[in-house]
């Protein structure tokens, strides 16, 4: 019995035990199936938000794709930019490299320059090829209107040869002189003077010219031409040379005036040969004229003359016709008539034929051009032949006027034939 109930206990036990150990199982697989049903929402969580966002992602790639294309071509113009960037520098460099080679040789040509005008000779060459350049620029021409290194003797008995000699109307002359001082001037304006050095300069440029001022006036090269304004033009070759030393000396140019000495720049020289152009074409204006002039009087005296033969061959003319009118009215009242009895008594066959008499008179001169030298009795004619004309029976002018008086003169003298016929 105790085995028998012992086997029962230990069956119950195992059947307690089995169900006890069912129901841990059930237990954890129901835990495990709610912890996979929870994850599983949560992955269907997750792959919903993906879907969503892979289709933000889809309409922001939409959206974003005009601008990836405008980025790469902006990407690929800043590359093309960049390149010709750097070949633009290149070719900067070479030329500020070439500029830089001009910019020393310029200088040294220019020290070469400069070196060569502190030469009297080499700057008298310059201004007198300065001088020339003006002259031709002006319009003048050598040897016609302007001539150089002309030599000539002053009234102190002194050899004169002046730079250059302008021709003006009339046989008058100006003389210019180029041999401006400007040494001093250079030197001022060399890289290694300082600034009291260059005012001291200037102030020497301007006291040399001030010299040279005097000198010409010694000189009076006006005196050596004929014809010629006492005054003598300095030639500076260089505008800033004069605006210098007269921005150091301001009454240089008054006191050059008063010298009889005119201080000019290629500016001012070029205005001044300007003005002696106009004068020359202002010359052969009036040239021009007076020939004008001659022969319109020639003409009007011609004219004139004309006038005397023309109202000559008139007057004769208007003679011919009274004449002629005369012979006329002759011809009718004395022999047509006994003409025109004889066919009336049927001795001839054909009748006598009727003569008219000119009613054509010359017309009168009427200009007083053409009537001023003629007499006063051919003008008093002249004029009441007009006058005629004007109040003639025909009303048609002069030739009306003239004629009808002419006619009737004709006719007066002898009468009208019909009515002495009659």
């Amino acid at each position: 019995m105790d085995l028998t109930a012992l086997l029962v206990g230990l069956v119950i036990g195992a059947l307690v035990g089995g169900l006890l150990a069912w129901l841990s199982a059930r237990s954890a697989l129901l835990a495990r199936s709610a912890g996979a049903e929870a994850e599983r929402d949560v992955l269907r969580e997750r792959v919903t938000d993906l879907e969503a966002a892979r289709d933000v992602d889809d309409t922001t790639a939409s959206l974003l794709a005009p601008l990836r294309d405008t980025i790469g071509r902006v990407e690929r113009q800043v590359g093309a930019l960049e390149r010709d960037r750097s070949l633009q520098f290149g070719q900067l460099g070479e030329r500020l490299t070439e500029v830089s080679r001009s910019t020393e040789s310029l200088r040294s040509e220019t020290a070469t320059l400069a070196s060569a005008l502190n030469a009297s000779t080499v700057r008298g060459a310059w201004g007198e090829v300065q001088l020339r350049r003006v002259l031709e620029l002006a319009g003048l021409i050598a040897r016609c209107d302007f001539d150089e290194q002309v030599t000539r003797v002053s009234r102190h008995g002194a050899t004169v040869r002046p730079d250059a000699v302008i021709n003006l109307p009339g046989s008058r002359h100006v003389v210019v002189d180029a041999k401006a001082p400007m040494a001093h001037f250079l030197q001022a304006h060399g890289d290694t003077v300082s600034e009291v050095e260059r005012g001291e300069l200037l102030a020497a440029h301007a006291t040399s010219l001030r010299r040279h001022v005097e000198g010409l006036a010694a000189k009076a090269y006006w005196t050596a031409f004929t014809r010629s304004p006492e005054v003598v033009i300095c030639f500076v070759p260089g505008e800033a040379i004069l605006a210098t030393a007269l921005s150091d000396d301001p009454g240089l140019y008054e006191h050059a005036l008063s010298r009889k000495v005119v201080l000019a720049s290629p500016g001012t020289l070029f205005a001044v040969l300007r003005t002696i152009g106009a004068i020359w074409q202002q010359d052969a204006l009036e040239q021009n004229a007076r020939e004008l002039l001659v022969i319109g009087q020639d003409l009007y005296a011609r004219l004139t003359t004309l006038g005397g033969h023309v109202t000559t061959m008139g007057q004769s003319l208007s003679r011919s016709v009274e004449q002629y009118n005369k012979f006329v009215g002759t011809l009718e009242s004395r022999v047509l008539v006994t003409a025109r009895r004889m066919h009336d008594l049927h001795l001839t066959t054909e009748a006598p034929p009727t003569l008219e008499p000119l009613e054509v008179a010359p017309r009168s001169l009427s200009a007083a051009e053409l009537t001023d030298d003629l007499g006063r009795t051919a003008r008093d004619d002249a004029f009441l032949g007009r006058a005629v004309g004007r109040t003639g029976p025909s009303g048609s002018g002069d030739l009306g006027g003239t004629d009808a008086a002419g006619s009737e003169a004709g006719r007066g003298s002898d009468g009208d034939p019909h009515e002495q016929s009659a």
